[in-house]
């Protein structure tokens, strides 16, 4: 049987990756739908499912992807690397896990404020439009009457509307 050499395992492992990427992009567009504070785990659980890895033969320090060393142990019933995989996943799975709850916690306080500064703003634009004459319209007659002199009666720009600046 021909051993894997180091490039066929390079080549292997990008392969992988290509398809675990493509894989990922396609969840994220199913969990597109979903409630933020929902679809960002889901979408990191996915993430730490296809790209975790774990050892195959210590002596040779050869990895290949968790997941699949589990589901071809237990479809298979061979070898002894399931445990060692579920393992290496649910490593992987509280340290991503972990890290999104740091990130999570930092970034909530800071929504929060922005949120509020938002109110803030809309609040305060309503104010300033409620303090505006409602009386006056919008749009007034563009005759003689804006530079300070009375309109004169007969004049034809009379009918003509323009806005106020």
């Amino acid at each position: 049987m021909d051993t894997m050499t180091e490039n066929d395992y390079l080549i292997a492992w990008g392969l992988y990756a290509f398809a675990a990427l493509g894989c990922l992009l396609v969840w994220m567009r199913m969990t597109r739908w979903m409630w933020r504070w929902l679809r960002e785990p889901l979408r990191l659980l996915m993430a730490v499912l296809l790209f975790s890895p774990t050892v195959v033969d210590p002596v040779k320090d050869k990895v290949a992807p968790a997941l699949a060393i589990v589901a071809l142990d237990v479809l298979f019933k061979v070898g002894n690397n399931v445990w060692r995989a579920a393992s290496d996943l649910l490593m992987y799975g509280m340290i991503a896990f972990g890290l999104y709850l740091v990130i999570v916690l930092v970034r909530f306080p800071i929504e929060r404020a922005a949120n509020a500064r938002k109110e803030r703003a809309v609040a305060a634009k309503a104010a300033v439009a409620a303090d505006e004459p409602e009386d006056e319209p919008p749009f007034g007659v563009a005759g003689d009457d804006r530079y300070g002199r009375p309109p004169v009666p007969s004049n034809p720009q009379r009918s003509r509307i323009e806005p106020r600046l």
